[in-house]
């Protein structure tokens, strides 16, 4: 896969979806402005051109990135910003820019800027989901890299069916890191993941699923996407 086709961009539409949370019992509304957001997960080899780092446990560059924090990963869409002439969108404070950030404060997100950035829980949601109504936008075998048919490692990007807008490896392969704090009441800065991975089980590999980490915390099925709002 050239660069070219790992940076691609998917127009999503407007819409409006409902997010939900199993522990607590709660859902809510969530309405959505068109953005775009990338075909495929972040790769390897596009990493390491932004970073020269080469993280995750693949010995192949078109697999997702993973075991990269929350962190990383919001400093890699500042790098590809600047790389390709975009305005970043997250701007550091004293504490964002130090080496060992203990939270995931010190950061803000310049929603007016055209750079690349993390996809919002409701915009990783609406985007999986595709204008489908289940629980997956096609047959689990077809669509994900999942524990019944990973043998239990990570695999490169765009090998199962996209959905219907054209993103692969929506669910599967590697969680996402998405912008927003899982809740904070409870868990403090921890951000959410959405997807699904290599190891997981089919029931973690649907759209609404919510996990969540630390943001300084690298895990070896975790990776992200990134998006760009629209304007950028």
């Amino acid at each position: 896969m050239n660069e070219g086709a790992e940076n691609e961009m998917v127009a999503v539409p407007p819409g409006r979806v409902t997010l939900s949370d199993r522990r607590t019992e709660r859902s809510w509304p969530v309405e959505i402005a068109p953005y775009r957001l990338a075909a495929f997960q972040v790769t390897r080899a596009l990493y390491a051109r932004i970073t020269g780092e080469r993280p995750g446990t693949s010995p192949g560059d078109g697999s997702p990135v993973e075991g990269v924090s929350w962190w990383d990963a919001v400093r890699f869409c500042n790098a590809l910003s600047q790389r390709d002439g975009f305005a970043p969108a997250y701007h550091f404070d004293a504490e964002g820019e130090s080496e060992g950030e203990g939270e995931g404060e010190g950061i803000e997100w310049d929603p007016s800027a055209d750079g690349y950035r993390l996809p919002t829980e409701a915009e990783w949601e609406h985007a999986c989901r595709a204008g489908t109504s289940g629980p997956r936008y096609g047959p689990l075998d077809e669509i994900a890299w999942y524990r019944g048919n990973s043998h239990e490692r990570v695999h490169d990007v765009g090998g199962k069916r996209p959905n219907p807008w054209g993103l692969y490896d929506m669910l599967g392969n590697v969680w996402e890191w998405c912008w927003d704090v899982y809740d904070a009441e409870v868990y403090g800065t921890y951000r959410v993941l959405r997807g699904g991975g290599w190891f997981d089980e089919h029931w973690s590999c649907r759209a609404s699923v919510r996990r969540r980490s630390h943001p300084t915390f690298r895990v070896d099925d975790v990776g992200f996407r990134i998006a760009r709002s629209v304007g950028g």
